[in-house]
């Protein structure tokens, strides 16, 4: 008989985990659909974006305004 090979899950440390939930309050980077940052202030979100996307400019970068439940799309000319 053949024996089944378990595949193990290799856990994460807390501080490496991806973040799933939106913040309630703010501005949030987001890149490739994944969550990356946080900001306070709506002008320091989208100049983190807007540099981002300058540099790397294949990435799908977005500002998530958690008051509004809305992100805004950043393209190579924005802002």
């Amino acid at each position: 008989m053949r024996q089944q090979r378990t595949q193990g899950t290799i856990a994460l440390p807390p501080d490496r985990r991806a973040v799933s939930e939106r913040p309630k309050t703010g501005y949030a980077l987001i890149v490739d659909g994944q969550l990356k940052g946080e900001y306070k202030a709506k002008d320091r979100a989208l100049k983190v974006a807007t540099d981002l996307k300058g540099r790397f400019p294949m990435l799908q970068v977005k500002v998530y305004d958690a008051e509004a439940k809305r992100s805004e799309q950043i393209g190579l000319g924005a802002a």
